[in-house]
């Protein structure tokens, strides 16, 4: 499982680390990626790093801004979020798509709401 936390309320032009721990398998070999879903709305790819720590094409959105980072020995991946605006406001997801067999895993989610 994926378990995302870091998240909050923070003020506009501020800062969030978001974490994403697995448990029960090992990120090594999955690309990881970050996502985020306001309601009535898609979710939105954001961020990814192919289990070869390339990355993928970064959301416009989020493009200079949000950076993602794997620590595989801790079986983690991170996202730091750095001057976060009202947009940003989402629950914020992770997910890890296995190299071997394309399985997909989803996180929970956690909420991050930007507002002064």
């Amino acid at each position: 499982q994926l378990v995302e936390s870091g998240g909050g309320l923070v003020q506009p032009g501020g800062s969030l680390l978001l974490s994403c721990a697995a448990s029960g398998f090992n990120i090594s070999g999955h690309a990881m990626s970050w996502h985020r879903q306001v309601p009535g709305k898609a979710r939105e790819f954001l961020v990814g790093l192919t289990s070869a720590n390339r990355n993928m094409k970064t959301a416009d959105s989020v493009k200079g801004r949000f950076t993602i980072s794997r620590d595989n020995p801790k079986n983690t991946v991170y996202l730091q979020m750095n001057i976060l605006q009202p947009e940003d406001t989402a629950v914020y997801y992770c997910r890890a798509v296995s190299d071997f067999t394309n399985h997909s895993t989803w996180g929970r989610g956690t909420q991050v709401t930007v507002s002064s």
